[in-house]
């Protein structure tokens, strides 16, 4: 069978599209993943997601988004995709079970936030461990926290965190910081922020109550270990896209992220992007959940045939409407 739309991924990103390919009568199927609902399926409450002003816990949000693109005619399938060809059309998507041929289609399949590798980490993701300072810092007001890493990213948390918590320490495994200077000169000057030098993240605890209470670290050159008293460890030593099904066929920036244009659109016409996969900026829910809503839109224009979704250009345009006359 032939599909018209088929979405790789499910979190706001891909239930978004879905919902709004399945209003437009386009009967999406949508993949799953591994990581079925996306990373919001880690979270705990959420307090950021319009409409829920005493907030929602993730997984139910998730639960909710799916079941409302259901409720319109989106078929969702447990799965994973091992291979995708987007050499000729219609587009072949591949799973470990079955094969699936489409017109379109729309790629959600988000970045993973880089962790540390700790069992403790993952135990205590979403109680007091977070990748999100934006989603997260809110419900650390005067407590003291920890940031890990060095570089862009882990400073512009650790002075965003200020704002809330009590005291930030950043664990670094350098003795110099790899963020740009500006972003250095803001860190150092903030009376709040203090730094833990050539540092490894040993342990983070306590796993038995479910919350963190502290961080177990090891200095890498006088291997002296020690605990820092803590209530929120950010993580922040990037986001790693998941584009390796699309390498050497989609047009990919120096970080692997997929580059979009006038929308949604991808540098193959009729393959469309959505979500964290092509946001390296802003990494929000609700701002994936947009970009999903334009994905959708836009592949239904494509499939109309509507000239600036086929990916040509005004020029080309130009050209057929003088061939025309």
């Amino acid at each position: 069978m032939l599909r018209n739309v088929v979405v790789i991924g499910s979190g706001p990103a891909g239930l978004t599209a879905a919902l709004y390919a399945a209003r437009a009568n386009l009967n999406p199927l949508v993949i799953e993943g591994l990581e079925a609902g996306g990373q919001l399926m880690l979270t705990t409450l959420v307090e950021n997601w319009p409409g829920y002003r005493d907030g929602i816990m993730g997984p139910d949000l998730m639960g909710e988004m799916r079941a409302q693109a259901e409720r319109f005619g989106a078929e969702i399938l447990r799965g994973h995709v091992t291979a995708v060809d987007m050499q000729s059309t219609p587009f072949k998507v591949t799973t470990s079970d079955a094969s699936y041929e489409s017109r379109t289609l729309i790629i959600a399949t988000g970045a993973t936030a880089r962790l540390l590798g700790l069992a403790s980490e993952r135990s205590l993701l979403g109680h007091g461990v977070s990748t999100c300072a934006t989603c997260d810092g809110y419900f650390f007001r005067g407590k003291p926290i920890a940031v890990v890493g060095g570089g862009d990213t882990a400073m512009e948390e650790a002075i965003f965190l200020t704002r809330f918590a009590s005291s930030v320490t950043v664990i670094h495994r350098r003795d110099t910081l790899r963020a740009s200077k500006v972003m250095q000169v803001k860190a150092f000057a903030n009376p709040k922020i203090t730094f833990e030098w050539n540092a490894e993240v040993e342990d983070m605890t306590d796993v038995s109550r479910g919350e963190v209470d502290g961080v177990s670290i090891r200095n890498l050159v006088t291997g002296e270990r020690k605990v820092i008293p803590v209530e929120g460890i950010f993580v922040a030593i990037g986001h790693t896209p998941n584009t390796s099904l699309f390498k050497g066929q989609l047009e990919m920036d120096a970080n692997g992220y997929l580059i979009t244009h006038s929308g949604s659109k991808t540098s193959i016409p009729g393959v469309f992007a959505c979500g964290d996969v092509q946001d390296h900026v802003y990494r929000q829910a609700v701002t994936a959940a947009g970009s999903g809503c334009m994905a959708a839109i836009d592949a239904e224009k494509y499939l109309e045939g509507v000239p600036q979704h086929l990916g040509k250009t005004t020029e080309t345009m130009n050209d057929e409407l003088r061939t025309m006359k």
